[in-house]
C-alpha cells in the first residue's frame, strides 16, 4: 500500500520555484500506474496539467553544478520529502509504509 507524501500546495511550491529561475531545470514524473512522462522543461502549464494526484515521484534533472545547487537550495526551502540521486533530485509524492523517506 501506497501512502501520499505530498499535497497540493507542495506540488504548486515546487512549479513556481522552478517557474521564477532564471535557467528552469528539466523534470520528468513517474504515475502511480508506471507510467513514465517524457522529458520536460516547461513548468508553468506542462507540469501541472490533470494534476497531481497520480504522481508517485518527480526526478527533477539539473545539468551544472550550479543548477543543481540553486535547485537544492530551493527544495530544501520548501521542505520536500526526497532524495538526491545522480541526474538530481527525486521528490516522492508516494510511497510505501516500509521505506524510509527523508526530507531535503
Amino acid at each position: 500500500m501506497l501512502y501520499s507524501c505530498m499535497n497540493n500546495t507542495k506540488w504548486n511550491e515546487i512549479r513556481q520555484a522552478m517557474v521564477n529561475m532564471a535557467s528552469p531545470p528539466l523534470w520528468k514524473t513517474t504515475s502511480l500506474n508506471g507510467y513514465e512522462s517524457a522529458v520536460d522543461g516547461e513548468w508553468f502549464y506542462h507540469f501541472s496539467e490533470g494534476g497531481y494526484s497520480d504522481i508517485q515521484y518527480l526526478d527533477v534533472l539539473t545539468n551544472s553544478i550550479e543548477q543543481h545547487a540553486a535547485v537544492g537550495a530551493l527544495l530544501r526551502a520548501i521542505h520536500l520529502p526526497g532524495i538526491e540521486i545522480s541526474t538530481g533530485y527525486r521528490i516522492f509524492g508516494y510511497t510505501d509504509s516500509a521505506s524510509y523517506v527523508g526530507y531535503l
